[in-house]
């Protein structure tokens, strides 16, 4: 669950936002990171967050797309005690942190200032041991890697996680996301739902939702025969097809195709495929105003009830609990 300190809501309160800005780091995610703030106090017609851009030396900071950023400090010369700092940092980190970062991130971290990591930040608070113990994420392409690199760090492929005075997301458009949350959990969700509007979003996405891995990313050393099988069952969810039927289109028995699963998916056939279902039938009744019965049947239910029990089971929550949550 989140900490306090970061979720207590209080309109009196203004919180400093420190921004540390690598070389190479994603102008996007950046922005993404940034702008919910601004316009949350745009719109509450005070400041609830005053940011602060941050480089090592202070100096203008080039990022992946050859755009620059002159930060307003360095680190070492912080006009205030930030209450939260987010490392913007590239995809993939150079191999050392500068010391005078590594040692300044240190010190937040014993007072208690809360820090994230957006992109390659992730990574930059893994390796200074700051993510131990923690649930934590950041791009999809780098998960493998990573998790072979932090095996202390509990490494989910969710947009984004808040996890006590740690947060983290997947980069991109995810930190959007990941920031409107935290201005919801600390100003409302009237708040957060007029800076969505603000943005044009058609919605708020939520942490626990999985990142949209590319299917050959994600089965990058698997058999065709297993890519095929999953894309079958992508291409039919309102009429799921049997294991034997999934078999008898590769032309492999049923057997090596529940091989195939248990290697490389760690699941039986049918349990994946109900997974699939599961999880587009939730993006339906978050997106959409659809009846739980109509939804049902598209995503290859036989009744309504046949639905709720099955989301229930994967979920533990009800279709008529997912829309009031």
């Amino acid at each position: 669950m989140p900490n306090p300190s970061i979720t207590t809501r209080s309109p009196a309160l203004l919180r400093q936002v420190g921004i540390v800005v690598m070389p190479g780091f994603s102008l996007l995610a950046h922005a993404c990171a940034t702008e919910p703030l601004h316009v949350a106090n745009l719109l509450y017609g005070k400041t609830l967050y005053r940011l602060t851009s941050y480089s090592c030396s202070g100096e203008t900071v080039t990022s992946a797309s050859q755009q620059t950023v002159q930060p307003k400090a360095s680190i070492d010369d912080s006009p205030v005690q930030p209450d939260m700092v987010l490392v913007c940092g590239p995809a993939k980190l150079p191999a050392g942190i500068p010391d005078e970062l590594a040692a300044w991130l240190k010190r937040l971290a014993a007072a208690g200032v809360v820090l994230g990591g957006i992109g390659g930040g992730t990574e930059a608070l893994a390796r200074l041991g700051l993510l131990d113990g923690y649930h934590a994420t950041l791009p999809w392409q780098r998960f493998e890697a990573f998790a072979q690199a932090h095996p202390r760090v509990r490494l989910s492929q969710q947009l984004f996680e808040i996890d006590r005075d740690r947060i983290t997301c997947g980069g991109g458009t995810a930190a959007m996301d990941m920031m409107i949350t935290l201005v919801e959990s600390q100003h409302g969700p009237a708040l957060a739902t007029r800076i969505s509007e603000y943005f044009v979003m058609e919605r708020i996405r939520m942490g626990d939702e999985p990142q949209q891995v590319p299917l050959r990313s994600r089965l990058a050393h698997a058999p065709e025969s297993l890519i095929e099988a999953v894309q079958l069952m992508e291409a039919n969810i309102e009429e799921p097809l049997t294991t034997h039927e999934l078999s008898e289109h590769l032309g492999i028995s049923r057997r090596q195709l529940e091989r195939l699963f248990k290697k490389y998916l760690k699941s039986v056939p049918s349990r994946y495929y109900l997974d699939l279902r599961l999880q587009k039938a939730r993006r339906m009744l978050r997106e959409s105003d659809r009846p739980a019965g109509e939804i049902a049947l598209q995503t290859g239910f036989s009744s309504a009830a046949h639905f709720s029990t099955a989301y229930r089971n994967h979920f533990g929550m009800t279709p008529r609990e997912e829309r009031l949550g």
